[in-house]
């Protein structure tokens, strides 16, 4: 997560709405994640402890797409520890 890219948070919310995911209070997560210069951590803590600001994601219909979304979390090299915390808690959300 420490590893700097050219891959910017933005493209990474586009890839987690692309496999399925839907973001509440979207503005507030892409307000905090602009003013981070360590995105990544800045998002696993959001993901995490975001409902306090009213920050949510949910699998849309049948849920996310968990190929799509491990393709998202490898590309944009989050740990996969928090991939499967991210997965699991979007499925507890049904």
């Amino acid at each position: 997560m420490g590893s700097l890219s050219t891959e910017s948070f933005e493209e990474f919310l586009e890839s987690l709405k692309q496999a399925g995911v839907a973001i509440r209070n979207e503005k507030e997560l892409r307000e905090r994640l602009a003013e981070s210069q360590r995105w990544r951590f800045a998002f696993a803590t959001l993901a995490s402890h975001g409902h306090r600001l009213g920050i949510r994601f949910e699998g849309c219909g049948d849920g996310a797409n968990q190929a799509e979304l491990h393709r998202a979390f490898s590309q944009f090299q989050f740990p996969e520890s928090f991939e499967a915390a991210f997965s699991a808690s979007l499925k507890s959300t049904h």
